[in-house]
């Protein structure tokens, strides 16, 4: 059972660095690949929107930088390192 959520974690870390890769490029007009950019934020989205309330944005002048990410796979390498 740990083996399972451990994987299911590492994909979810993964499927997480492409939603901030894709987060980096326009996104693509109606297709497949918005499909897939649509995915991406839907599996993503629900994780990352209550983190973001605990730990807003920081602005830098006229951009923010979201750190949700960044605790999100803290949280994620901390619960995998307890099933190991």
């Amino acid at each position: 059972m740990k083996s399972i959520i451990s994987t299911l974690l590492l994909v979810y870390s993964f499927i997480l660095i492409a939603r901030l890769l894709s987060s980096w490029f326009r996104p693509p007009s109606p297709g497949p690949m918005r499909t897939v950019y649509n995915l991406l934020y839907d599996v993503t989205e629900p994780v990352l929107k209550p983190v973001r309330g605990l730990i807003p944005p920081v602005r830098m002048g006229m951009m923010a930088l979201d750190l949700s990410p960044i605790l999100v796979f803290i949280v994620i390498t901390v619960i995998r390192g307890a099933l190991a």
